[in-house]
Protein backbone atom coordinates (compact mmCIF):
# COMPACT_ATOMS: atom_id res chain seq x y z
CA UNK A 1 0.00 0.00 0.00
CA UNK A 2 0.97 3.44 -0.57
CA UNK A 3 2.27 5.10 2.70
CA UNK A 4 2.89 8.83 3.43
CA UNK A 5 5.50 11.12 3.69
CA UNK A 6 9.33 10.16 4.48
CA UNK A 7 9.24 7.52 7.05
CA UNK A 8 12.97 6.48 8.13
CA UNK A 9 14.47 5.27 11.81
CA UNK A 10 13.40 8.09 14.44
CA UNK A 11 15.67 7.22 17.37
CA UNK A 12 16.27 9.58 20.30
CA UNK A 13 18.84 12.37 19.05
CA UNK A 14 21.13 13.32 21.82
CA UNK A 15 19.97 17.68 22.86
CA UNK A 16 23.18 18.51 20.91
CA UNK A 17 21.15 18.67 17.96
CA UNK A 18 22.87 19.60 14.23
CA UNK A 19 21.66 23.07 13.74
CA UNK A 20 18.13 22.09 12.86
CA UNK A 21 17.40 20.42 15.76
CA UNK A 22 13.65 20.53 15.94
CA UNK A 23 10.73 19.34 18.53
CA UNK A 24 7.44 18.89 19.03
CA UNK A 25 4.14 20.96 19.06
CA UNK A 26 2.72 19.16 21.97
CA UNK A 27 4.35 18.27 25.06
CA UNK A 28 4.20 19.63 28.50
CA UNK A 29 5.47 19.07 32.11
CA UNK A 30 4.33 20.32 35.66
CA UNK A 31 4.72 19.95 39.22
CA UNK A 32 6.56 22.21 41.07
CA UNK A 33 10.36 20.24 41.42
CA UNK A 34 11.88 21.76 38.63
CA UNK A 35 13.71 24.42 40.63
CA UNK A 36 14.68 22.09 43.60
CA UNK A 37 18.41 21.07 42.27
CA UNK A 38 21.29 22.14 40.41
CA UNK A 39 23.99 24.10 40.63
CA UNK A 40 23.83 27.65 39.12
CA UNK A 41 19.86 27.54 39.93
CA UNK A 42 18.06 30.78 39.71
CA UNK A 43 19.08 30.76 35.94
CA UNK A 44 22.59 30.85 36.57
CA UNK A 45 25.08 28.29 35.27
CA UNK A 46 27.39 27.75 32.29
CA UNK A 47 25.72 26.64 29.22
CA UNK A 48 26.65 25.35 25.49
CA UNK A 49 26.64 26.73 22.17
CA UNK A 50 24.03 25.20 19.54
CA UNK A 51 25.22 22.78 18.10
CA UNK A 52 27.81 21.73 20.32
CA UNK A 53 29.06 18.30 20.63
CA UNK A 54 28.32 15.97 23.70
CA UNK A 55 31.61 16.78 24.85
CA UNK A 56 30.77 20.33 25.65
CA UNK A 57 27.16 19.29 26.79
CA UNK A 58 28.23 16.81 29.05
CA UNK A 59 31.22 19.30 30.47
CA UNK A 60 28.04 22.04 30.81
CA UNK A 61 26.39 19.51 32.75
CA UNK A 62 29.52 18.48 35.17
CA UNK A 63 28.68 20.44 38.30
CA UNK A 64 24.81 20.07 38.21
CA UNK A 65 22.46 18.27 40.55
CA UNK A 66 19.97 16.32 39.27
CA UNK A 67 16.55 17.93 38.96
CA UNK A 68 13.32 16.54 37.80
CA UNK A 69 10.73 18.23 35.39
CA UNK A 70 7.16 17.19 36.06
CA UNK A 71 5.18 17.93 32.54
CA UNK A 72 1.56 17.56 32.20
CA UNK A 73 0.02 16.53 29.28
CA UNK A 74 -3.47 15.44 28.00
CA UNK A 75 -3.19 11.88 27.88
CA UNK A 76 -5.31 9.70 30.52
CA UNK A 77 -2.65 7.02 30.66
CA UNK A 78 1.11 5.67 28.39
CA UNK A 79 -1.94 3.50 26.67
CA UNK A 80 -3.35 6.94 25.63
CA UNK A 81 -3.08 7.79 21.71
CA UNK A 82 -2.23 11.35 23.40
CA UNK A 83 0.75 9.85 25.14
CA UNK A 84 3.41 10.02 22.14
CA UNK A 85 3.07 13.88 23.02
CA UNK A 86 4.52 13.65 26.62
CA UNK A 87 6.69 10.42 26.16
CA UNK A 88 8.80 11.30 23.29
CA UNK A 89 9.87 14.60 24.48
CA UNK A 90 10.78 12.32 28.62
CA UNK A 91 12.60 9.82 26.18
CA UNK A 92 15.24 12.94 24.53
CA UNK A 93 15.72 15.13 27.61
CA UNK A 94 16.51 12.39 29.61
CA UNK A 95 18.83 10.93 27.10
CA UNK A 96 20.35 14.46 26.32
CA UNK A 97 21.18 15.09 29.87
CA UNK A 98 22.64 12.01 30.77
CA UNK A 99 19.69 11.18 33.31
CA UNK A 100 20.55 14.34 35.35
CA UNK A 101 17.44 15.67 34.52
CA UNK A 102 14.05 14.01 34.61
CA UNK A 103 10.88 14.07 32.75
CA UNK A 104 7.85 13.54 34.98
CA UNK A 105 4.68 13.06 32.94
CA UNK A 106 1.55 13.75 35.07
CA UNK A 107 -1.64 13.14 33.04
CA UNK A 108 -5.01 14.24 32.45
CA UNK A 109 -5.15 17.66 34.81
CA UNK A 110 -4.23 15.74 37.34
CA UNK A 111 -2.48 18.66 39.08
CA UNK A 112 -4.45 21.55 37.69
CA UNK A 113 -7.52 21.21 35.46
CA UNK A 114 -7.10 23.63 31.93
CA UNK A 115 -8.89 26.62 34.34
CA UNK A 116 -6.27 26.92 36.89
CA UNK A 117 -3.24 25.85 34.59
CA UNK A 118 -2.18 29.03 33.44
CA UNK A 119 -1.77 30.28 36.84
CA UNK A 120 -0.17 26.74 38.38
CA UNK A 121 2.28 27.52 36.10
CA UNK A 122 3.12 31.15 37.27
CA UNK A 123 2.91 30.03 41.01
CA UNK A 124 5.41 27.30 40.27
CA UNK A 125 2.89 24.14 40.58
CA UNK A 126 3.09 23.32 37.52
CA UNK A 127 6.67 23.16 35.38
CA UNK A 128 6.04 22.56 32.18
CA UNK A 129 2.35 22.04 30.28
CA UNK A 130 0.03 21.50 27.42
CA UNK A 131 -2.57 24.67 28.32
CA UNK A 132 -5.41 25.52 26.20
CA UNK A 133 -5.88 29.34 26.22
CA UNK A 134 -8.75 29.39 23.59
CA UNK A 135 -10.99 29.02 26.83
CA UNK A 136 -10.17 32.02 27.72
CA UNK A 137 -10.53 34.30 24.64
CA UNK A 138 -10.08 37.46 26.81
CA UNK A 139 -7.40 36.80 28.43
CA UNK A 140 -5.27 35.42 25.24
CA UNK A 141 -6.93 37.87 22.71
CA UNK A 142 -3.62 37.61 20.65
CA UNK A 143 -3.53 33.75 20.90
CA UNK A 144 -7.12 33.29 20.16
CA UNK A 145 -6.44 35.28 17.08
CA UNK A 146 -4.11 33.22 15.54
CA UNK A 147 -6.41 29.86 16.22
CA UNK A 148 -8.83 32.22 14.17
CA UNK A 149 -6.83 32.26 11.37
CA UNK A 150 -5.87 28.91 10.66
CA UNK A 151 -9.97 27.92 9.69
CA UNK A 152 -8.75 29.46 6.08
CA UNK A 153 -6.89 26.53 5.28
CA UNK A 154 -7.90 23.67 3.16
CA UNK A 155 -8.80 20.17 5.80
CA UNK A 156 -6.75 16.40 4.74
CA UNK A 157 -5.67 14.43 7.53
CA UNK A 158 -1.95 14.47 6.74
CA UNK A 159 -1.18 17.55 4.91
CA UNK A 160 -3.52 19.99 6.07
CA UNK A 161 -2.95 19.29 9.59
CA UNK A 162 0.90 19.35 8.96
CA UNK A 163 0.61 22.40 7.73
CA UNK A 164 -2.21 24.04 10.09
CA UNK A 165 0.46 23.16 13.39
CA UNK A 166 2.85 24.60 11.39
CA UNK A 167 1.43 27.75 10.18
CA UNK A 168 0.25 28.11 14.27
CA UNK A 169 3.88 27.82 15.73
CA UNK A 170 5.67 30.80 12.56
CA UNK A 171 3.00 33.10 13.04
CA UNK A 172 2.27 32.57 16.93
CA UNK A 173 6.70 32.85 17.34
CA UNK A 174 6.60 35.64 14.72
CA UNK A 175 3.46 37.47 16.52
CA UNK A 176 5.00 39.79 19.30
CA UNK A 177 1.86 40.20 20.62
CA UNK A 178 1.17 36.59 21.59
CA UNK A 179 4.60 36.05 23.25
CA UNK A 180 3.56 39.02 25.31
CA UNK A 181 0.72 37.58 26.50
CA UNK A 182 2.57 35.07 28.20
CA UNK A 183 5.26 37.16 29.42
CA UNK A 184 3.01 39.62 31.57
CA UNK A 185 1.69 36.38 33.40
CA UNK A 186 5.45 34.92 33.79
CA UNK A 187 5.43 32.32 31.41
CA UNK A 188 7.84 31.12 28.57
CA UNK A 189 6.64 29.81 25.34
CA UNK A 190 7.69 26.11 24.38
CA UNK A 191 5.28 26.01 21.47
CA UNK A 192 2.98 29.40 21.71
CA UNK A 193 0.11 28.37 19.29
CA UNK A 194 -0.12 24.35 18.82
CA UNK A 195 -2.83 23.68 16.67
CA UNK A 196 -3.04 20.13 17.49
CA UNK A 197 -5.92 18.14 14.89
CA UNK A 198 -8.37 18.96 13.70
CA UNK A 199 -12.32 18.77 14.66
CA UNK A 200 -15.07 16.69 13.13
CA UNK A 201 -18.22 16.11 14.50
CA UNK A 202 -19.24 12.94 16.17
CA UNK A 203 -23.35 12.74 16.62
CA UNK A 204 -25.93 9.86 17.17
CA UNK A 205 -27.48 10.70 14.36
CA UNK A 206 -25.94 11.59 10.93
CA UNK A 207 -25.39 15.27 10.43
CA UNK A 208 -23.74 15.94 7.14
CA UNK A 209 -26.54 18.36 5.76
CA UNK A 210 -27.21 21.74 6.59
CA UNK A 211 -31.18 20.57 7.74
CA UNK A 212 -29.49 17.63 9.83
CA UNK A 213 -28.16 20.49 12.34
CA UNK A 214 -31.29 22.33 13.25
CA UNK A 215 -32.01 22.17 16.75
CA UNK A 216 -29.15 19.91 17.65
CA UNK A 217 -27.57 20.07 21.36
CA UNK A 218 -23.85 20.08 20.27
CA UNK A 219 -20.88 20.41 22.66
CA UNK A 220 -18.14 23.01 21.48
CA UNK A 221 -14.79 23.85 22.78
CA UNK A 222 -14.49 27.38 21.74
CA UNK A 223 -16.09 30.64 20.94
CA UNK A 224 -15.70 30.05 17.17
CA UNK A 225 -17.24 26.73 17.53
CA UNK A 226 -20.18 28.20 19.49
CA UNK A 227 -20.84 31.27 17.14
CA UNK A 228 -20.67 28.92 14.33
CA UNK A 229 -23.28 25.97 15.91
CA UNK A 230 -25.38 28.89 16.36
CA UNK A 231 -25.31 30.17 13.16
CA UNK A 232 -26.33 26.50 11.95
CA UNK A 233 -29.28 26.56 13.90
CA UNK A 234 -28.02 24.18 16.84
CA UNK A 235 -27.60 24.98 20.32
CA UNK A 236 -24.02 25.11 21.87
CA UNK A 237 -23.05 23.00 25.05
CA UNK A 238 -20.04 23.55 27.43
CA UNK A 239 -19.25 20.43 28.73
CA UNK A 240 -15.97 19.17 30.16
CA UNK A 241 -14.22 16.49 27.91
CA UNK A 242 -14.33 13.91 30.38
CA UNK A 243 -18.22 14.40 30.91
CA UNK A 244 -18.60 14.15 26.89
CA UNK A 245 -18.83 10.29 26.65
CA UNK A 246 -21.94 10.66 29.40
CA UNK A 247 -23.99 13.72 27.61
CA UNK A 248 -23.83 11.54 24.24
CA UNK A 249 -25.16 8.42 25.94
CA UNK A 250 -27.59 10.36 28.02
CA UNK A 251 -28.74 12.64 24.92
CA UNK A 252 -27.73 15.44 27.00
CA UNK A 253 -25.83 16.25 23.40
CA UNK A 254 -26.01 15.04 19.92
CA UNK A 255 -23.07 15.88 19.19
CA UNK A 256 -19.89 16.99 19.67
CA UNK A 257 -17.08 18.67 17.80
CA UNK A 258 -13.57 16.68 18.57
CA UNK A 259 -10.20 16.02 17.39
CA UNK A 260 -9.87 12.22 17.32
CA UNK A 261 -7.58 11.46 19.32
CA UNK A 262 -9.88 13.09 22.19
CA UNK A 263 -12.47 10.60 20.32
CA UNK A 264 -10.55 7.81 20.56
CA UNK A 265 -9.66 7.99 24.16
CA UNK A 266 -12.65 8.69 25.36
CA UNK A 267 -14.64 5.79 23.55
CA UNK A 268 -17.20 8.28 22.00
CA UNK A 269 -17.51 5.80 18.86
CA UNK A 270 -19.29 3.76 21.52
CA UNK A 271 -22.58 6.21 21.79
CA UNK A 272 -22.13 8.09 18.81
CA UNK A 273 -21.82 5.89 15.03
CA UNK A 274 -21.93 9.26 13.16
CA UNK A 275 -18.71 10.74 12.30
CA UNK A 276 -18.49 13.72 9.83
CA UNK A 277 -15.44 15.55 7.87
CA UNK A 278 -14.98 18.44 5.74
CA UNK A 279 -13.21 17.88 2.75
CA UNK A 280 -12.59 21.71 1.96
CA UNK A 281 -12.59 24.23 4.66
CA UNK A 282 -12.34 23.40 8.46
CA UNK A 283 -14.18 23.11 11.64
CA UNK A 284 -13.09 25.65 13.72
CA UNK A 285 -10.06 24.69 16.25
CA UNK A 286 -9.54 24.68 20.06
CA UNK A 287 -5.47 25.55 19.43
CA UNK A 288 -3.25 24.72 22.47
CA UNK A 289 0.38 25.83 24.02
CA UNK A 290 2.94 24.40 25.51
CA UNK A 291 3.87 26.67 28.02
CA UNK A 292 7.08 26.66 31.21
CA UNK A 293 6.55 28.24 34.16
CA UNK A 294 8.62 29.75 37.03
CA UNK A 295 10.02 25.99 37.25
CA UNK A 296 11.88 25.62 34.73
CA UNK A 297 13.05 29.15 34.83
CA UNK A 298 14.88 28.67 37.93
CA UNK A 299 16.76 26.00 36.28
CA UNK A 300 20.26 26.35 35.22
CA UNK A 301 21.19 27.20 31.77
CA UNK A 302 22.21 23.85 30.63
CA UNK A 303 19.07 22.26 31.52
CA UNK A 304 16.99 24.81 30.02
CA UNK A 305 18.86 24.61 26.63
CA UNK A 306 18.23 20.88 26.86
CA UNK A 307 14.42 21.17 27.16
CA UNK A 308 14.60 23.68 24.29
CA UNK A 309 17.19 21.59 22.09
CA UNK A 310 14.29 18.54 22.60
CA UNK A 311 11.87 20.19 20.70
CA UNK A 312 12.94 17.65 17.32
CA UNK A 313 11.30 15.02 19.75
CA UNK A 314 8.48 16.80 21.30
CA UNK A 315 7.49 17.77 17.30
CA UNK A 316 7.26 13.97 16.32
CA UNK A 317 5.51 13.08 19.39
CA UNK A 318 2.74 15.84 18.66
CA UNK A 319 2.12 14.88 15.42
CA UNK A 320 1.87 11.25 16.12
CA UNK A 321 -0.84 12.09 18.43
CA UNK A 322 -2.86 14.60 16.47
CA UNK A 323 -2.16 12.40 12.99
CA UNK A 324 -1.28 8.92 13.35
CA UNK A 325 -4.58 9.12 16.07
CA UNK A 326 -6.43 9.85 12.99
CA UNK A 327 -5.40 7.01 11.19
CA UNK A 328 -6.18 4.76 14.53
CA UNK A 329 -9.15 6.53 15.13
CA UNK A 330 -10.74 6.03 11.67
CA UNK A 331 -9.67 2.73 11.87
CA UNK A 332 -11.34 2.45 14.71
CA UNK A 333 -14.60 3.46 13.27
CA UNK A 334 -14.90 0.95 10.36
CA UNK A 335 -14.54 -1.96 12.96
CA UNK A 336 -17.69 -0.95 14.93
CA UNK A 337 -19.44 -0.23 12.08
CA UNK A 338 -19.33 3.74 12.46
CA UNK A 339 -20.67 5.85 9.65
CA UNK A 340 -18.06 7.60 8.20
CA UNK A 341 -19.02 10.47 5.95
CA UNK A 342 -18.01 13.84 4.52
CA UNK A 343 -20.31 17.20 5.27
CA UNK A 344 -22.35 18.48 2.10
CA UNK A 345 -21.11 20.64 -0.31
CA UNK A 346 -23.94 23.23 1.62
CA UNK A 347 -22.83 22.98 4.97
CA UNK A 348 -19.13 23.31 4.16
CA UNK A 349 -19.61 26.84 2.38
CA UNK A 350 -21.67 27.96 5.60
CA UNK A 351 -18.65 26.72 7.84
CA UNK A 352 -16.05 28.08 4.97
CA UNK A 353 -18.11 31.69 5.00
CA UNK A 354 -18.46 31.88 9.05
CA UNK A 355 -14.78 31.01 8.75
CA UNK A 356 -13.71 33.65 6.32
CA UNK A 357 -15.62 36.27 8.08
CA UNK A 358 -13.95 35.67 11.77
CA UNK A 359 -10.60 35.79 9.76
CA UNK A 360 -11.76 39.17 8.47
CA UNK A 361 -12.79 40.42 11.74
CA UNK A 362 -9.33 39.62 13.61
CA UNK A 363 -7.66 41.52 10.56
CA UNK A 364 -9.55 44.10 11.04
CA UNK A 365 -9.56 44.52 15.13
CA UNK A 366 -5.42 45.00 14.81
CA UNK A 367 -4.80 42.51 17.72
CA UNK A 368 -2.18 40.98 15.58
CA UNK A 369 -1.14 44.61 13.90
CA UNK A 370 -1.41 45.51 10.18
CA UNK A 371 -1.54 42.86 7.14
CA UNK A 372 -1.42 39.70 9.13
CA UNK A 373 -3.88 38.37 6.17
CA UNK A 374 -1.08 38.83 3.83
CA UNK A 375 1.62 37.09 6.77
CA UNK A 376 -0.46 34.13 6.87
CA UNK A 377 -0.73 33.65 2.96
CA UNK A 378 2.58 33.92 2.83
CA UNK A 379 3.49 31.60 5.42
CA UNK A 380 1.04 29.14 4.74
CA UNK A 381 2.78 29.40 1.06
CA UNK A 382 6.16 28.60 2.41
CA UNK A 383 5.02 25.80 4.47
CA UNK A 384 3.05 23.93 1.88
CA UNK A 385 6.34 24.63 -0.45
CA UNK A 386 8.35 22.69 2.41
CA UNK A 387 5.92 19.65 2.63
CA UNK A 388 5.82 19.25 -1.27
CA UNK A 389 9.39 19.32 -1.32
CA UNK A 390 10.18 17.23 1.80
CA UNK A 391 7.55 14.56 0.41
CA UNK A 392 4.62 14.94 3.34
CA UNK A 393 1.77 14.69 0.61
CA UNK A 394 -1.44 13.38 1.00
CA UNK A 395 -1.79 9.62 -0.54
CA UNK A 396 -5.46 9.17 -0.38
CA UNK A 397 -8.67 10.28 1.02
CA UNK A 398 -10.09 10.92 4.57
CA UNK A 399 -11.86 7.72 5.24
CA UNK A 400 -9.09 5.21 3.59
CA UNK A 401 -6.41 7.53 6.11
CA UNK A 402 -5.56 4.38 7.95
CA UNK A 403 -4.74 2.64 4.86
CA UNK A 404 -2.09 4.89 3.26
CA UNK A 405 -0.75 6.67 6.79
CA UNK A 406 2.64 5.11 7.71
CA UNK A 407 2.79 5.30 11.37
CA UNK A 408 6.70 5.22 11.44
CA UNK A 409 6.63 8.60 9.58
CA UNK A 410 9.83 10.77 10.90
CA UNK A 411 8.36 14.53 11.32
CA UNK A 412 12.41 15.40 11.85
CA UNK A 413 13.17 17.47 8.68
CA UNK A 414 9.82 19.38 9.58
CA UNK A 415 11.09 20.24 12.95
CA UNK A 416 14.35 21.15 11.83
CA UNK A 417 13.14 23.55 9.37
CA UNK A 418 10.57 24.96 11.60
CA UNK A 419 13.30 25.49 14.81
CA UNK A 420 16.18 27.07 12.37
CA UNK A 421 13.27 29.23 10.99
CA UNK A 422 11.30 30.94 13.93
CA UNK A 423 12.65 29.29 17.49
CA UNK A 424 16.73 29.68 17.04
CA UNK A 425 16.64 33.16 18.33
CA UNK A 426 14.53 32.81 21.80
CA UNK A 427 16.52 29.62 22.71
CA UNK A 428 17.43 30.22 26.49
CA UNK A 429 21.49 31.99 26.35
Amino acid sequence: MTKSGPARARGVRTAVLSAGAAGALVLSACAGSAGSGGAGGGAGGNGYEYGADAAAVEEALTDLEPATVTYQIPATSLDSPQAPMGVRYKEAVEEASGGKLTVELAFNQSIAPYAELHDALADGRVDMAFTLPTYEPDRFPAVNAVNDLLAGQAASPFEGDLLANLLAADLAWQSPEVLAEYEELGLTPFTPVSATSAYHSVCTEPATEVEDWRGLQVRVGSQPQNELVGELGSAPVSIAGVEAYEALQRGTVDCTLAVLSDVSQGGFFEVAQNLGYPTTTQFPRVSGAILQGTGVESLPLAYRQILFDSFHAAFQGGMETSIGSQATAIAEAGERGVGVEPLSEELQTRIAEANEERMQEVADSGTLGEDVRTRVDESAAFWSEQLEELGYTDRGGFAEFHEWYDPETDYTPLSDVLFERVMLEHRPA
